[in-house]
């Protein structure tokens, strides 16, 4: 099983070389292992490539409105009195000319307002994602997104070599690269969910899970070190690595054992061990198939879990996605020890924040493993990003070094939690027993998590580029306090989580306490 099917030579012949080889390395009998080293690598990779083109506006963001720099000299933190964030010196980076429309008195407002096109769109298309994503083919679907995404990343940055200064041409190329976008996510979990079960899914997601920190880093380089060609490049690169790993994943990409025959290992999903014991049965056999129903949008949602997580990581995805989107920004206009960074610098260092990601994402599923609790595990990170931001904000001008390792610490307990909930928790919740079996739910339920997720996520810059006019203090407030009702939404499930252990506590205390004491031997 898994080999490929009997060709004659004029069938081989009619294919390309290199496609044929292509098509054999996908359905070739390779062991169960390996096809899921392949899905976890092509998969890491495709969804690293979303995040890249993702990140490229926030290293923009400072050469298409260079004006608004000298907020930082007439911002006020009254508030913070104690710890001025922000020093007012004359040393000062040249000032760049910008780009219209988004260098007048108002460019952080019209920013934000093209992150929120961006997002709303790529939100509400997750829904629908979702539910195409159970329903078609999600090899040919995640291509598609990937060349979508990749192709509208590079129209945006066509506007630089056009001299396109219309709002209009951007506001739209992000609400169609956004639409693109959403088939991402929806599509990746569940692929990774039809390939490994539930031991160890929290460590491995975990690791996993870095490609969006990952993908990050590398938007953010890659866009850093073009920038000084000329901002469009900065967009036009990652757009096109986007489509060309969009061609490898339709290439290569097993969705599913099924798909290519594999054999079945332990540590398997449970719908997939049933199918495999079908394979033993004798083929003549008349057996009346019934095939699985996609689970509807209404019923994804009356899963238990499903709405507090979802609501949990509307507020998380707002603290993540404004650093996300605003934080180059932030540093290159802000005063570190009492100088202010260039563009591209700017951008290198907000690379911190993420590597600190990978690692969170990494704690934050080892930890639910080896504590059999989600909950606990995601709102414990929740509420220490609350100290975490105030920290970053009160003492990152300190130095670049102290900056760094704040910003690292901030990364850590802000992507924890919102690497959790998109992975492991939405893989879990697209497999529960209430579904009794049923796989057709993992990317609606992916969907829906991380869509209300994305409303957050569109809320958070939008908010930012009109509250960081007036201050950032008022900025890292709005932080601290969506940290906070992220956490607290999960009480329910934590209690719940809790009590259940607290009751198996018991359960084997007293199971002891029946066993008779061993005879002593004298």
């Amino acid at each position: 099983m898994g080999s490929l099917e009997e060709k004659t030579p004029e069938t081989r012949c009619s294919k390309p070389v290199g496609i044929w080889f292509l098509e054999y390395v996908r359905k070739s009998a390779l062991s169960f292992r390996a096809h899921q080293a392949i899905v976890l690598v092509l998969t890491f990779f495709a969804y690293a490539s979303y995040h890249a083109t993702r990140k490229t506006t926030s290293i923009v963001k400072s050469s298409l409105d260079p004006e608004s720099s000298q907020l930082g000299l007439s911002l006020s933190f009254s508030s913070w009195p104690r710890n001025p964030f922000l020093r007012v010196t004359e040393e000062r980076h040249g000032v760049e000319k910008g780009w219209a429309p988004f260098d007048g008195s108002d460019g952080t407002s019209i920013l934000g307002e093209i992150d929120l096109a961006f997002l709303s769109v790529y939100s509400l298309g997750m829904y629908f994602s979702g539910h195409l994503g159970d329903r078609l083919d999600l090899r040919i679907f995640l291509t598609i997104g990937m060349v979508g995404a990749g192709l509208f990343t590079m129209l945006f940055g066509f506007g630089y070599w056009l001299n396109i200064h219309s709002f209009y041409y951007f506001l739209i190329i992000q609400m169609l690269a956004g639409l693109f976008q959403s088939t991402g996510w929806p599509s990746v979990v569940a692929v990774i969910g039809n390939w490994f079960g539930k031991k160890k899914r929290g460590l491995i997601m975990g690791i996993w899970n870095a490609h969006t920190s990952i993908g990050n880093i590398s938007g953010s380089l890659i866009a850093s070190y073009f920038l000084e060609y000329g901002w469009g490049w900065s967009f036009a690169i990652p757009g096109l690595l986007t489509i060309i790993l969009g061609m490898i994943v339709f290439l290569l990409l097993p969705v599913s054992p099924e798909s290519v025959g594999a054999r079945q290992e332990e540590d398997e999903p449970n719908h997939l061990k049933q199918s495999n014991k079908d394979f033993t049965k004798p083929l003549l056999e008349k057996k009346e198939v019934t095939k699985e129903q996609p689970v509807g949008f209404i019923q994804a949602w009356r899963i238990p879990g499903v709405a507090p997580y979802a609501l949990c990581l509307f507020f998380a995805k707002l603290v993540a996605y404004t650093f996300l989107y605003w934080l180059p920004f932030y540093i290159s206009h802000t005063a570190i020890d009492g100088q202010y960074l260039s563009n591209e610098t700017a951008g290198n260092l907000s690379t911190m924040f993420d590597v600190g990601g990978v690692l969170g994402g990494i704690l934050a599923g080892h930890i639910s493993d080896r504590l059999d609790a989600r909950a606990i595990t995601a709102a414990s990170f929740m509420y220490c990003a609350i100290p975490a931001l105030f920290f970053y904000r009160s003492y990152g001008h300190i130095s670049l070094c102290v900056n760094a390792v704040l910003m690292f610490i901030t990364g850590v307990f802000v992507n924890g939690p919102y690497a959790l909930i998109t992975t492991a928790v939405s893989t879990d919740l697209g497999t529960h027993s209430s579904l009794n079996g049923n796989s057709r739910a993992l990317a609606t339920v992916t969907a829906i998590i991380d869509g209300t997720g994305s409303v957050g996520a569109a809320l958070g810059p939008l908010l930012t580029g009109y509250i960081s006019s007036r201050s950032w203090n008022g900025v890292f407030t709005m932080l601290m306090a969506a940290a906070l009702v992220a956490g607290l939404l999960l009480t329910r499930l934590v209690v719940a989580e809790v009590t259940a252990k607290i009751g198996v506590s018991r359960s084997q205390t007293n199971a002891t306490s029946r066993c008779p004491p061993a005879d002593l031997e004298v």
